[in-house]
Parts: structure tokens; C-alpha cells; sequence
């Protein structure tokens, strides 16, 4: 659980330093409802790109990004529905778009909940402690962003395999990039560098997005509250139409928006998904796999399966077929003929491979429960294929020129997908699930055998947490009245 407990000399020292380098903290209320940011920092965004360095692009930490790359502001929470002619399915498939936060993916708000509640505590002091971000990719790269902005060294691990544009990235923005053995599915190399770093003796503080509870915190209040937005804007009755939430495990953050939606809508699911190269949840299986993001071989401490009513694998050859698709001109063109509307198809660069898998996982979801045009089904994607020209690259040094033959193939996938690899879980299904936590968290990483027992029999252990943010928000104020920096904009 966040501990909310004051340090008051590390509180100083970060109040000092932000004051220094004129950093201002958005409330998550803010975040929420970007309406109650100040004019005068909206204004300051007018001049800033979306991934500029600049401590005021943390006011961009929202779902609500004006969708341009400089200058913007706020609007609608940003979403892409895909219409029956590209999914093959009659529900309406809606994806989230984490393009439009800086660095291209959501992960910045998910750094910002396991940083900013330590910081405005003093419990992590930015002039003596390095910032530590495992991760597959986006969420080391958004530690590493917000790190950057409010003024601490950052040290981001990710796994040797990830895509090229990652690296290249963060040579530039983290004070120190570790790879790790392997690629996507290996987690637990990147847990053994955490253990390496803490017995080193340097002084620095791990936010693993894994087990940290400000990961759950921030998709909980924030991608929650956008979700709910969003939906009453589909929807004149969405508490009818709305039947669930689909996202890929990942480090279990994202899931956390399904648990505050099953709140307002007790009949909606939420179904977690995964490569079915690696079926941890489906089948307690492992194996190695090409979707980016979703890194595995574990259930994430954060991840609340006694919430989670479906588990779909996704076969990682199909995604990766369908970014050539979305991406090349040819599949582009194919899809225009094929009745896909064009102002569909120049929007698919909006979806990374983890964001094409979570939309599969979407229509086998639809298709499992036979919905019909009138049902909604939410997912997220993640990132966009910025994040992946190198595996286009890839892909076609391994397959050659993309042809129209290639186009019909992976469209015919996309609409053969069908219902095999899901388990809709009862009682024992889930807590199957919740007790593979046992091996990772409590054997390997430290949890106690207590803790495991809670977060399944302690009803109210999944909700003290999100309870925190006024709290938080409260701390969040009072650190920027003590630099003086709000008040004097």
C-alpha cells in the first residue's frame, strides 16, 4: 500500500530543488479535469511540443491532450472506434489513445502515480536518490520522462530485445539505461537487476510498476474517470450498453480502470489479455513472444483477479502481420478497397502491436458473447507504431515487399479470429490465478504470506489505495504553495 507518511528533510530538500528548477505538480483532480488547471500554465503550453522537456508538459499527463504534437491544450478524451467493416464484428470495438501523452504512451501517468506521492512526502529526496523504472519498455521511458521533469537522476531497465526506438530514446532523456537478458517475457531478469541495484549499496528508490500500488492508483482515479467520460459520450445508457473492458496484462496498472468502471457498472467484465506464446494465465503456461509491452511469465501483484471475469491469449503472429497491414501502403489501399472508410485506415498508425493484440483480444471478447451493434467494448492502445519502424523494417527484410497477397491474408485472419485460448473464470478460476502471485512476490520478491491472503479475502484491501487521492492531491497543493511558484505565475 502507499505509505503517505512525511519525511520533512527530504520534503524540504525537494520543495528547494523544484523551486529551483520551476516545477510545478498537477493534482490527479487536474489530470481528471484539466478545466482547473491555472490559464497561465495552459498558456505556457502553447509554445511546447508533447514531448518537450519542460516541467509544464506535466499538466499533459491526461487523456485529454489536444491530439497535435506542439501547442496544444486540452479537448475530449482522446479514443478511436473501429467500425464492423475493419473488426468483422457488429459491437463497437473503442480504443483508448495513449499517442497523445507525452512520449507517445500512457505509461507517463503511471510513472507519475509511483513517483509523485513519494516525492511530495520527502520520502524520495531528488537531490541524493536515483529513480529506478523496470520495465518491457514504455513505462521505463515514461519514468525516465517524468524523472526528467521534475529534476531526478533516472536509472531505466528494460530487456536488450525491445525495439530499437526505445533505446534510442532514452540515451537521451534517462541519466542511465540497463538491458537486461532477453525480451518481452522476461520479467524476472529485470527483477534480479532491481534486487543487484538494491544490495549495491548507491542510494536510489525502485518504482516497480509490477507491485507499485501508484501504478494501480493512477489507472484506477485517472484512466477510470476517462473511461467514464468517454462512455456516457457513446452512450445515452451505457450502464446497458457498455459490456466490458479488455486489456492486456502488461504490469496490471491498466486493469485497475475496469475495477473503478465494474463499480459503476456492476454487469460489465473485464477481461485480461495475453500472447498465447505465453499463456501464464490461461493455462499457468510460459514461452517466449513478440508483443511488445505486455511482459509476463508472472501475475502482477497490482493485478486484482478476484475483478477479473475473462482471460483471452492472443496468437502474437496475427498483430504482427496487421502492423504491416495498418502501416504499409499496399494494406492501407487493400483496406480502403475492402470498405474499411479512409479516414479509418490513416488513423491505424495510432496503434502499436500491444494496442492490435488488445483489439483482437476485443473481438474475440465481442464475438464470445455474441454482442451486437448496440454493445460497447473499451481497450487501450498503449502506444502507436512510432515506437516500432524498426520491426517494420524487420518484418520486411525477413517477408520482402509487402503485396496485395499479404494484405488479404492477415485482413483474413483479422476476421477468422475466432473464440479458442479464453477462459471465462468462476470463483476457482480466478483465485487459480491469484495464487500464482505466490511464486513471484511472496518466494522471490519479499511479499508476505499476509499480504497474498489480503489482497484475495480483505474486501476492502482493492479500494484503500484509490481512497488515497484526495489525501494525495492535498499533499500535491500544499508541496506547490511551499515553492511559491503557483502563486507567483
Amino acid at each position: 500500500m502507499l505509505d503517505l507518511t512525511i519525511n520533512e528533510a527530504g520534503l524540504e530538500r525537494a520543495v528547494e530543488q523544484a523551486r529551483k528548477k520551476n516545477i510545478i505538480i498537477p493534482t490527479f483532480a487536474q489530470m481528471c479535469n484539466p478545466e482547473l488547471i491555472p490559464e497561465k500554465i495552459k498558456n505556457r503550453l502553447g509554445s511546447l511540443g508533447l514531448w518537450d522537456l519542460d516541467p509544464t508538459n506535466l499538466f499533459r499527463i491526461s487523456w485529454k491532450n489536444e491530439p497535435i504534437a506542439k501547442g496544444g491544450t486540452y479537448g475530449n478524451v482522446n479514443y478511436l472506434e473501429l467500425p464492423s467493416s475493419l473488426t468483422g464484428v457488429k459491437a463497437r470495438i473503442v480504443l483508448m489513445l495513449g499517442k497523445w501523452f507525452p512520449t507517445g504512451a500512457h505509461k507517463v501517468g503511471a510513472a507519475f502515480g509511483c513517483l509523485v506521492p513519494r516525492l511530495v512526502t520527502g520520502q524520495f529526496d531528488p537531490t541524493k536518490q536515483k529513480a529506478v523504472w523496470p520495465s518491457t519498455g514504455n513505462y521505463c521511458r515514461g519514468g525516465a520522462y517524468d524523472s526528467n521533469l521534475l529534476g531526478c537522476e533516472s536509472i531505466a531497465i528494460l530487456p536488450e530485445g525491445m525495439s530499437k526506438e526505445r533505446f534510442d530514446w532514452l540515451a537521451a532523456v534517462a541519466g542511465q539505461t540497463i538491458k537486461t537478458p532477453g525480451s518481452e517475457s522476461n520479467v524476472k531478469e529485470i527483477f534480479d537487476k532491481c534486487w543487484e541495484l538494491r544490495n549495491s549499496g548507491d542510494d536510489l528508490m525502485i518504482f516497480n510498476q509490477f507491485d507499485d500500488m501508484g501504478n494501480y492508483l493512477w489507472h484506477h482515479h485517472v484512466t477510470g474517470h476517462a473511461m467514464e467520460e468517454l462512455l456516457a459520450s457513446l452512450s445515452a445508457d451505457p450502464a446497458a450498453d457498455f459490456k466490458g473492458v479488455v486489456l492486456s496484462t502488461g504490469s496490471g496498472g491498466t486493469l485497475a480502470s475496469g475495477d473503478y468502471l465494474k463499480s459503476l457498472y456492476p454487469a460489465a467484465k473485464i477481461a485480461a489479455s495475453e500472447a498465447l506464446q505465453c499463456p501464464t494465465l490461461l493455462t499457468n503456461g510460459f514461452g517466449e513472444h513478440r508483443i511488445e509491452g505486455i511482459g509476463d511469465k508472472h501475475v502482477p501483484w497490482v493485478h486484482n483477479t478476484r475483478n477479473t471475469d475473462m482471460v483471452i491469449a492472443v496468437d502474437d503472429e496475427v498483430p504482427m502481420n496487421l502492423i504491416r497491414l495498418f502501416n504499409d501502403p499496399v494494406g492501407k489501399e487493400y483496406l480502403v478497397e475492402s470498405g474499411v472508410p479512409a479516414q479509418i485506415v490513416d488513423q491505424l498508425h495510432l496503434l502499436g502491436i500491444s494496442s492490435v493484440a488488445n483489439t483482437l483480444a476485443s473481438i474475440k471478447f465481442a464475438k464470445y458473447y455474441e454482442l451486437t451493434e448496440d454493445d460497447i467494448v473499451l481497450t487501450m492502445a498503449t502506444d502507436s507504431i512510432e515506437m516500432y519502424g524498426s520491426r517494420l523494417a524487420e518484418l520486411e527484410e525477413a517477408h520482402g515487399k509487402y503485396q496485395i497477397k499479404d494484405a488479404a491474408y492477415a485482413f483474413g485472419k483479422m476476421h477468422a479470429t475466432g473464440t479458442d485460448a479464453m477462459e471465462e473464470l468462476n470463483y476457482y478460476g480466478r483465485k487459480r490465478i491469484h495464487n500464482l502471485k505466490y511464486y513471484t512476490w511472496v518466494e522471490q520478491q519479499g511479499k508476505t504470506f499476509d499480504e497474498i491472503q489480503a489482497q484475495w479475502y480483505d474486501r476492502n484491501y482493492w479500494n484503500t489505495t484509490p481512497a488515497l487521492v484526495p489525501q494525495i492531491d492535498k499533499l500535491i497543493e500544499e508541496f506547490n504553495a511551499r515553492t511559491g511558484l503557483l502563486e507567483n505565475l
